[in-house]
């Protein structure tokens, strides 16, 4: 297939998911009433469950899930190297810093804007880190500093945390979860995450280039530094939008892209945009199986499931590069 064909394919997915998984959790409901849900004509129980509790909860999975696997595209593409992930060159560890820093002051409310923040700061600091190596090799240097001083920052606070309630708050919203989703976090997440891929899908057909070396690029008129200044724009929307709704979630960066590029192929260009449709499809379904298996008790953690399937995809991809 091309990659219209393919696009459109995923796309399809993408909005049969979404349909889907609207009708699994606790209370099963058949297809036929999930359509009628999502368009308010079923029962009154059934149109709150889908339309104010299912029905964010997918979308909030789908748009972090879209955020994380386009940014991990981009930056593997930029850094051609294939261990690259937000998680891994600091966008993630600043945005979680915001909001872990909200949290322990007691300011709840101003989680969401603080992780946004806190993610156009380190997109800042690895800029200006980078700005004496432009490239790959100052991005991804400038990216793991910051990533591992915002680390070490957050456990600061988490050891000055007051009490051990304090502690779990910490420690429970870095765990990754979408159990508490409702509209205004869509509302919020929702264009954020968009202005993010655009920036990334308008640095594909660069990163294309990219690919057959910097200098080569260069020649061929591409500005190495406009591009990274993209995709750190791009990557710190999606990213701190995501954190900021949803908490930690790990590794679906890193494996997602190279899932897709093992399928369609490696146009870097387009590879984006299905590294979007793959994450989002993706975040919906192992949503949705947390969904169907939590009972009552301490509830599974999205982070916790998404790294247990990333890292060992991280140590194979490690080990094919030694």
């Amino acid at each position: 297939m091309n990659s219209r064909t393919w696009s459109l394919s995923l796309f399809a997915i993408c909005a049969l998911a979404v349909v889907i998984s609207v009708g699994f959790g606790t209370t099963q409901i058949n297809f036929r009433d999930s359509l009628a849900g999502l368009a308010g004509q079923s029962t009154p129980d059934i149109n709150e469950i889908i339309q104010t509790i299912r029905l964010p909860r997918v979308l909030l999975a789908a748009c972090v899930g879209a955020g994380l696997g386009a940014s991990g595209a981009a930056l593997q593409g930029f850094t051609r190297n294939a261990l690259a992930a937000p998680g891994l060159l600091g966008f993630s560890a600043c945005a979680a810093l915001g909001a872990v820093l909200a949290l322990y002051f007691g300011l709840s409310k101003f989680v969401t804007p603080a992780a946004i923040f806190f993610a156009f700061v380190g997109a800042t600091a690895i800029t200006l880190f980078s700005r004496r190596k432009p490239g790959a090799s100052g991005l991804v240097l400038g990216g793991i500093g910051i990533g591992a001083l915002a680390t070490a920052v957050t456990g600061l606070v988490m050891n000055l945390a007051p009490n051990p309630w304090a502690l779990s708050e910490l420690i429970y919203w870095l765990m990754g979860s979408l159990k508490n989703a409702d509209l205004p976090d869509v509302i919020f997440a929702a264009p954020l995450t968009l202005l993010g891929l655009a920036l990334l899908l308008y640095s594909g057909p660069a990163l294309r280039v990219l690919g057959l070396g910097e200098e080569t690029a260069q020649s061929l008129g591409i500005s190495v530094s406009q591009t990274q200044l993209l995709i750190v724009a791009g990557c710190a929307l999606c990213i701190g939008s995501g954190v900021a709704v949803a908490g930690a979630i790990g590794f679906v960066g890193l494996f997602i892209p190279h899932i897709i590029r093992f399928v369609i192929g490696p146009d870097e260009a387009w590879l984006i945009l299905f590294s979007a449709l793959g994450g989002a499809i993706f975040l919906i379904l192992i949503d949705t199986l947390i969904r169907m298996t939590a009972g009552p008790g301490t509830p599974l953690y999205l982070g916790i499931v998404t790294s247990l399937i990333g890292v060992p995809f991280f140590l194979f991809l490690a080990w094919r590069q030694t």
